[in-house]
């Protein structure tokens, strides 16, 4: 897999900006108040100063209706001096829409953190296919404004990926999850569930690879798109997935591999790591794995924390890792940063 351009790190006092990208409920009246929780968070936690794109916060109903502006407030992020990263407040379903209106050349010759997870996988193989690294992680609106506090796992995982130049390592499976929670709860009304930790599938011994992947609705809505990650981005890559197997289908989860199977991913990647899955889904993968492209080799470790729920890791795309099997280990062997 070919390097990406490596973003500058950001620094206490430096101005982040917000952007509905994707969706836009963080403008909408029932949801600005965790708007403006995330902002806070960003604020008090990190001493970040927070600035919104010109329609960040303009509405579901109206970002929906302009991609257009959408796009343009990248470009207005990228352009301004005083902006030296850019997170996104939410995911959503529609980021295929931008592809007219961008200019990749500006990503390119701008290169800013920009973070976000679910449909936010768009934009990450947005900035790929510019040459620039972009992070798989947290929105504002979850999990940074998750209600009750900042959990110290996610915000250890900003502060390694985006404000360190040290290499990240080792990243260890969460203490404890919890699922992403929309209403406005006291600390004490969250539920959190011990985490059994990382189980590796399949494979043995060590494999390195450079970090591709999201979340798979979006990735299936751009397929046969030159946004697409090509073959020179999944070879020797580890190959991190999500959310294959929407609304609890395993037949879908088997149809979500069979398409990353035909794409030629599997054929070329050095790995896969995933969120927690189920038994069943398990037995999709592997039934793709051994008997359709017949990768019986190929590590697979399962638990790794960036999926839809809290807490969340921060997958710097296209930084160099490794998969150790016989310690059923995940590394991130270089800074998120320089």
């Amino acid at each position: 897999m070919k390097e990406l351009i490596k973003p500058q790190r950001i620094h206490p006092g430096d101005t982040v900006a917000t952007i509905s990208i994707s969706g836009g409920r963080a403008g909408d009246k029932d949801m600005l108040w965790r708007y403006e929780l995330g902002k806070r968070r960003l604020q008090e936690v990190f001493g970040l100063k927070v600035v919104e794109t010109p329609h960040a916060l303009a509405g579901n109903e109206y970002i929906y209706q302009h991609p257009e502006l959408r796009a343009a407030d990248l470009h207005w992020a990228l352009e301004n001096p005083e902006v030296k990263a850019i997170i996104t407040n939410m995911g959503g379903d529609d980021s295929y829409r931008l592809f007219p209106y961008l200019d990749y050349g500006l990503i390119r010759s701008h290169p800013k953190i920009f973070m976000g997870f679910s449909d936010i996988t768009t934009s990450c193989c947005i900035f790929a296919h510019a040459g620039v690294m972009s992070y798989y992680g947290p929105s504002l609106l979850t999990p940074i404004a998750q209600p009750g506090r900042l959990d110290e796992y996610t915000e250890s995982a900003m502060r390694k990926a985006l404000f360190s130049g040290e290499i990240i390592g080792r990243v260890e499976p969460c203490p404890k999850y919890t699922p992403i929670e929309w209403q406005d709860k006291p600390e004490e009304d969250i539920v959190w569930q011990e985490n059994p930790g990382y189980k590796l599938i399949q494979g043995r011994g060590k494999v390195q690879g450079r970090l591709i992947g999201g979340c798979w609705g979006p990735l299936q809505q751009i397929m046969g798109t030159n946004i697409f990650p090509d073959r020179e981005l999944w070879e020797g890559s580890i190959i991190f997935m999500e959310n294959i197997s929407p609304y609890g289908s395993a037949l879908a989860a088997l149809h979500g591999w069979r398409a990353l199977a035909a794409s030629g991913a599997l054929d070329v990647c050095a790995g896969i790591i995933t969120p927690a899955m189920s038994e069943k889904e398990d037995q999709m993968l592997l039934k793709v794995l051994r008997q359709e492209v017949h990768r019986e080799d190929l590590p697979v470790l399962e638990g790794v924390d960036f999926g839809h729920r809290t807490p969340m890791t921060v997958l710097p795309i296209g930084a160099l890792a490794e998969l150790d099997c016989a310690s059923a280990s995940f590394t991130i062997l270089e800074s998120g940063v320089c």
